[in-house]
């Protein structure tokens, strides 16, 4: 009763509110890796240096010089650079062809299966796959099997795809 009368005024629903309110969270908590994250790049770079120009190691860091040497032992060209979060989502896009898995839900209409036709036109390095009677589970087991990266499940609302 509540919800529909804020939305007849305009106002925001509390399913909306709470979703802001948890990406504004998880953006905060992310920032605030990244800062840390930022430190101890910055604490590796000096560390860096100093050993490569043969200087002592700055007193600030001779407590966690250890730890610091074993995590630059361990780097490679991936981890050594500094990142953001916003680098996050994408950072292995292009890093092999996506293979895309779609199908449809369990029974499907005519109108979805021609949907569902033009989708495989639409994405390339897609293969249709006739669902039958397998469970979500087991189709993902089968994509995993055959390295497919994405799964796509077509299905419809009141007749329409």
């Amino acid at each position: 009763e509540r919800e529909r009368e804020r939305e007849r005024r305009g106002l925001p629903s509390y399913r909306m509110i709470r979703r802001q309110t948890r990406l504004r969270r998880e953006y905060l908590y992310r920032k605030s890796l990244e800062g840390k994250e930022k430190e101890e790049y910055e604490k590796k770079r000096l560390l860096r240096q100093a050993l490569q120009e043969g200087k002592p190691i700055p007193t600030e860091l001779r407590a966690e010089e250890q730890q610091l040497r074993k995590e630059i032992e361990l780097e490679d060209d991936n981890t050594g650079v500094q990142r953001t979060h916003v680098d996050d989502e994408y950072r292995n896009a292009g890093a092999r062809e996506p293979k895309i898995l779609l199908t449809t839900s369990r029974d499907p209409s005519s109108r979805l299966k021609a949907f569902a036709k033009e989708l495989k036109l639409v994405f390339p390095n897609a293969q249709r796959m006739n669902r039958g009677n397998q469970v979500i589970p087991q189709m993902v087991q089968a994509a995993r099997s055959h390295d497919f990266t994405d799964i796509i499940v077509v299905q419809e609302h009141r007749g329409e795809p």
